[in-house]
């Protein structure tokens, strides 16, 4: 079995593979403070509950944008998996993607896990947007070249700013789409102007790359706020939740532990 960790600023994703199927996968709040005795009581737990055996997990690949998370996650492998984690960056998928970046090195994992995965499954040019912390926009090519992108502030952060900074504002839920772009008091205003908002500015955005790219790209989506962002985006073709988690798999089944 494969185990896959997706350590984001906000959110960790883990994942279980049989084979190519995904058994289980939770989400959990990313702690930069903790240790690998700590994860690995979070981890027997969450196992424990789907009935899998750690000692059938045999590699385990990481992605992370927490550089803290590194030593904690290196640890946990080694001393309760007794497995070396493969770690994804630039160098590890240069054999499966080129990455056109002045510097690959730059690129955060999860966004070169994303495009692995995406253009595996579609064979296209594409243009991924990740609702994460940051809202993340990453060009792939109909060769399977990692173009580069674009990076905004996420919708949770943007929100919370103007919570903070606006003192009148109340702090609304923004989970649900309103009916409305005008807003008839402050909380469906307020929820218009994120969510729509953030919705036309994603529509714009892929209409500046889509002519760029001089390509008819596909447009996915991904992460916990996409499937929101996509019921009123007129350019986001499809959801898919669990590109990060299949990007991991792919690159452990093509490049192997070391």
């Amino acid at each position: 079995m494969l185990l896959v960790i997706d350590v984001g600023n906000t959110n960790t994703v883990i994942g279980v593979y049989d084979g190519d199927t995904l058994k289980h996968d939770w989400r959990i709040r990313t702690t930069r403070n903790s240790t690998a005795d700590e994860f690995n009581v979070l981890a027997n737990a969450l196992f424990s509950d789907k009935g899998i055996n750690r000692k059938n997990i045999d590699r385990t690949v990481i992605s992370s944008v927490v550089p803290s998370s590194v030593p904690i996650l290196n640890a946990f492998c080694e001393k309760y998996l007794d497995l070396t984690p493969l770690w994804i960056n630039s160098d590890s998928v240069k054999k499966l993607m080129p990455i056109l970046y002045n510097n690959p090195n730059e690129v955060g994992a999860d966004r070169i896990v994303n495009a692995v995965a995406a253009y595996d499954k579609y064979k296209t040019s594409l243009i991924i947007i990740d609702f994460g912390t940051a809202t993340t926009f990453d060009a792939i090519s109909e060769k399977g070249e990692y173009l580069g992108g674009a990076i905004v502030p996420g919708i949770m952060i943007s929100s919370e700013a103007l919570f903070q900074k606006a003192s009148r504002l109340p702090r609304v839920e923004i989970f649900i789409a309103p009916e409305r772009v005008i807003g008839k008091d402050t909380i469906e205003s307020i929820k218009a102007g994120i969510i729509h908002g953030n919705a036309a500015m994603v529509d714009g955005m892929v209409e500046r790359m889509t002519k760029e790219m001089g390509t008819s790209p596909r447009i996915l989506a991904t992460g916990g706020l996409a499937p929101l962002i996509s019921e009123i985006s007129k350019t986001i073709e499809k959801v898919e939740q669990t590109l990060t988690l299949d990007g991991l798999k792919i690159i452990s089944n093509e490049v192997g532990n070391r």
